[in-house]
């Protein structure tokens, strides 16, 4: 379903590091003979049968060569029944829909009779403000959905598993791509269940007398044979998580995740590699693509989003070393380059090297004041050092707001106290659907513990104080750039080589994004 679309080259800096990665037409009958005066009644019912029978052949044969989904599984998303729990919700994202904002997550459950369990995807439209600028969501039954899915070989309704919602808004329509599991049956091999990818789309409606809603409905699979010999050397892809991202192009490109096989290799040494899957209306072949760039081994929960005058590609991942490697891509992920010097290893994303990675909040912003400046947004568990973390329970990750242009950085400080873990971020300009002020929430897990057991439960919050914080910074910044600016007016300030020049280009910079985020011990750089 992809137009083919002309690489460009991704920007290269001494501090860059390279990552390798017909319609048929119908038979025209010809035109028949005149009638002779003495042919029989006879022959010429004979022939009109002989023409009918011809033609219905024909019509079944053109039945038989139309698009084959009668044949394929037959999908239906139902509400979770009474006696089924949510035990806890994972992969959060937000939606805006036209004036609306939608909290999403995955959801794992309980089967009625308590012996089974099953994940499912939940929303709900958000209603915070300013009295209430934090809750609790998602935790209603109600909000549920679940996959059934039924075969011309087997027409009995089995429940799919469905993981880590990765959605993308365009116009009224919502697309979500979700990774799918299909268990065997009783008494199959344990290991012959299906795995792949389904595209969801959904509409938001309102119903009587209740409150507006995601309806779930044409739910087709990601065919492997479009993306090519590619998937036959992964296991276990499935999405990112979060928000992709509607193209210029039209193209729905979507952040995911999985294992690679290598040849020779041990399946407990396979490493998770984050990369890009993408597909566009515009093209007639139902087709999708897996970008041949990736990530390093290792680097995983991939965020995305489109940053600059060229549009071009940001992916920040959680890798196994403990630290948010971030790259760039200007060919929609053919290739990518480690934006070393700038963004890449300045955050870590773990406790400790045991500590399961999360997913981070990374959305780009206009932000509403004089400038209109552009910025991308970040948000990531904060762990305090290993010192302090003893029977004071001060040992959880704070979720923090971090603000950068590609050029500055900066900790905006922390949006909650609770121990948090993946998180998404949804910003609002002023005056989009019927709100008259803008408005910036983020959506996180919440760590917590139910019968000894961990679990996670979802939290909302409107950032309001943080918003204005980050106004205050692009303020600050702009002065400072103005001043800086003025310290060099003459391009012979500059070619000063003098140490006593604060103009001179001879001034070592590089490292230095290392040191503003702590990231040394004595004078070794972490990485």
């Amino acid at each position: 379903m992809l137009s083919r679309v002309a690489a460009v080259k991704a920007p290269r800096t001494h501090n860059r590091r390279r990552v390798t990665g017909s319609i048929g037409r119908r038979r025209e009958g010809g035109e028949s003979e005149p009638q002779r005066p003495n042919m029989s009644r006879h022959l010429f019912c004979s022939a009109l049968l002989l023409l009918v029978l011809v033609m219905m052949c024909c019509g079944s044969g053109g039945a038989a060569e139309g698009p084959e989904q009668s044949s394929g599984p037959n999908y239906k998303w139902k509400v979770i029944t009474e006696g089924e729990t949510v035990e806890s919700l994972g992969a959060p994202g937000l939606l805006n829909v036209g004036s609306d904002v939608f909290a999403i997550a995955e959801t794992k459950n309980k089967e009625k009779n308590g012996q089974g369990s099953f994940t499912s995807i939940a929303s709900q439209i958000l209603t915070i403000g300013a009295e209430k600028e934090k809750e609790e969501v998602l935790n209603e039954v109600k909000e549920t959905q679940f996959l059934e899915k039924a075969t011309s070989e087997d027409p009995n309704n089995k429940k799919v598993d469905v993981s880590r919602p990765t959605t993308v808004v365009k116009g009224n329509d919502i697309y979500m791509l979700v990774g799918k599991y299909s268990r065997a049956a009783a008494g199959e091999n344990s290991g012959a269940g299906e795995w792949g990818l389904l595209l969801v789309k959904g509409k938001a409606g309102g119903e009587s007398g209740g409150e507006k809603r995601i309806k779930w409905k044409d739910t087709t699979d990601v065919p492997q044979a479009s993306v090519g010999e590619q998937l036959d050397s992964w296991t276990g892809l499935i999405g990112g998580g979060g928000s992709g991202i509607e193209t210029k192009d039209r193209t729905l490109l979507f952040p995911v995740q999985g294992k690679k096989k290598e040849k020779g290799e041990a399946p407990k040494d396979e490493k998770a590699i984050s990369l890009l899957i993408y597909s566009s209306e515009d093209t007639t072949d139902g087709g999708w693509k897996l970008s041949k760039g990736m990530s390093d081994g290792g680097c995983s929960d991939p965020s995305v989003v489109e940053w600059g005058k060229d549009k071009k590609l940001i992916m920040m991942t959680a890798c196994d070393d403990g630290r948010r490697r971030v790259y760039e891509s200007g060919d929609k992920g053919e290739s990518w380059t480690e934006a070393l010097g700038t963004l890449s290893r300045v955050w870590g994303n773990k406790q400790d090297k045991e500590a399961k990675a999360v997913r981070s909040g990374f959305i780009t912003a206009t932000i509403d004041d004089e400038d209109k400046r552009n910025v991308m947004l970040v948000t990531l568990p904060v762990y305090p050092e290993e010192d302090s973390n003893k029977e004071t329970g001060n040992g959880k990750g704070k979720l923090h707001l971090w603000l950068t242009d590609n050029t500055h950085i900066v900790d905006i400080g922390p949006v909650s106290d609770d121990d948090a873990a993946a998180s998404s971020l949804l910003y609002k300009s002023a005056g989009s659907g019927d709100k008259k002020e803008e408005e910036l929430i983020a959506l996180y897990e919440k760590k917590k513990k139910e019968d000894g057991k961990p679990s996670h439960s979802l939290w909302s919050v409107l950032l309001t104080e943080q918003l204005q914080r980050v106004k205050d910074v692009l303020a600050t910044w702009k002065e400072v750039d103005e001043t800086v600016s003025k310290l060099c007016p003459s391009k012979s300030a500059e070619e000063d080589t003098s140490p006593e020049n604060a103009c001179s280009a001879v001034i070592p910079t590089d490292g230095l994004v290392g040191f503003l985020s702590d990231n040394f011990s004595e004078n070794t750089w972490s990485d």
